[in-house]
C-alpha cells in the first residue's frame, strides 16, 4: 500500500489477562502520573479522570498482576502517600522502549 502525506496509521493497544483489561497506554499514563505527584488523586486530576475511576484501575491492575504495581502507604499529620512499585516501573518502562 503506499502512503501520501495526508494518511496517518493510529492504532491502540492494550492487554487483556484472563479476559480482563490489565495494561493499555491510559493506564500506563496513570501510573507515571502517580510516580510523579506521589498519590493517585493528583495523578487523576493531572490526566482530568476522577478520582474513584483512578482508584478502580489501579485496584483492577494490583488484582491481575502477580505483583502489586502500586501501593498505598498510610501517613502520619502530612497523610500517606502512593507509590509505584519496581513492578509498576517495569510496565511504565516497558512503554517507553
Amino acid at each position: 500500500m503506499v502512503l501520501n502525506n495526508n494518511i496517518n496509521i493510529k492504532y491502540r493497544l492494550w492487554i487483556d489477562k484472563n479476559g480482563n483489561s490489565f495494561l493499555g497506554e491510559g493506564r500506563v499514563v496513570l501510573l507515571q502520573k502517580i510516580k510523579e505527584t506521589g498519590s493517585i488523586s493528583g495523578a487523576a486530576k493531572a490526566i482530568d479522570i476522577s478520582y474513584r475511576k483512578a482508584w478502580q484501575l489501579v485496584e483492577n491492575m494490583n488484582r491481575i498482576a502477580e505483583k502489586p504495581l502500586v501501593i498505598k502507604k498510610s501517613g502520619g499529620k502530612n497523610g500517606g502517600s502512593t507509590v509505584v512499585t519496581a513492578e509498576g516501573e517495569q510496565v511504565i518502562n516497558l512503554n517507553s522502549t
